[in-house]
């Protein structure tokens, strides 16, 4: 199999479960040494309570063809974020891809609660999960990837730029929290661009995370039994839709003209080609907008 990616070092900040997972595992796919980093591991859960493990990822990475390592990381820690990265630099003296896909913010928004009903401690750690461990993740690590040339910044959000300008999401702190990593994304590509470098946006469309199978009470063998109850999720993706997309941008000796841009799986997948797991392109943004936000039934004709 091609590894478009060997030789390379990835950093996936926050790849215990869903998109970062999905992220990792594809970038070892490609054969790149791959660092994950979480909250939980097989001694200890974060307050999730999941059962997913970064060394769990990181065994799957090794597993796809690549080198899979665990390194527990609270990224709101600037000092273990300075230890993650001068580990990096020691074994392996560059890092070439830098996943920013900290959240954590699942068990902590209130949907459709106003700035004023939704508690305040819990929407000031959502932003604090969601944008400030980017930076600090940022700050330390990018010293490292501009060592090395053609390096790429992914910052992982939920929604489009053009989607999340039009459209208000979920609820104030959400809404702030998903566009501000959109933002971070252009002002890194402002940083980068010139010292050679690229960072981009990225969001997968509706995604089937663990947590999200699990809410809807099936497995990926069985998920299209949720479509009973919504309709719509029709137009879900694996984790590691993503994951090839990330893996594309990578690989990409033009990466440069996506710089300061916000990306979507769906997109780059009609850009690169890949396909997700079962051989299917879909297209979750645009069909959100001529479908579901229009009110049309459920039909992925045209988007998958």
């Amino acid at each position: 199999m091609s590894q478009p990616l060997q030789g390379k070092v990835a950093l996936v900040a926050g790849a215990s479960r869903g998109a970062g997972r999905g992220i990792a595992v594809e970038l070892g796919a490609a054969g790149a040494t791959v660092y994950v980093t979480g909250r939980t591991t097989r001694e200890r859960r974060s307050e999730y309570d999941r059962p997913e493990t970064i060394e769990d990822t990181a065994d799957l990475v090794t597993e796809a063809g690549g080198h899979g390592i665990a390194v527990p990381t609270d990224h709101l820690e600037p000092a273990q974020v300075r230890s993650l990265v001068d580990r990096i630099a020691d074994e392996q003296g560059r890092l070439d891809v830098l996943v920013n896909d900290v959240w954590g913010g699942e068990k902590l928004f209130e949907w459709d609660s106003t700035v004023w009903e939704h508690d305040l401690d819990n929407g000031l750690r959502l932003l604090r999960l969601a944008v400030e461990t980017h930076a600090i993740t940022s700050h330390h690590a990018l010293p490292l990837l501009l060592r090395s040339p053609a390096g790429l910044v992914v910052e992982m959000t939920d929604g489009t730029a053009e989607y999340n300008r039009e459209n208000y999401r979920v609820n104030f702190f959400y809404d702030l929290a998903k566009s501000s990593v959109l933002r971070m994304a252009f002002a890194l590509g402002h940083e980068l661009g010139p010292r050679g470098a690229t960072a981009v946006a990225l969001t997968p469309g509706w995604l089937r995370s663990e947590m999200m199978l699990d809410n809807y009470e099936v497995r990926e063998e069985n998920w299209r039994d949720a479509l009973k109850v919504s309709p719509h999720f029709a137009i879900s993706e694996t984790p590691r839709y993503v994951g090839r997309a990330v893996t594309a941008l990578a690989a990409d000796p033009d990466m440069a003209r996506w710089n300061g841009e916000s990306l979507s799986s769906g997109s780059l997948a009609q850009e690169y080609g890949f396909t997700d797991l079962d051989g299917s392109r879909p297209d979750a943004w645009r069909y959100l907008v001529e479908v579901q936000d229009a009110g049309k039934p459920a039909d992925v004709t045209g988007y998958r």
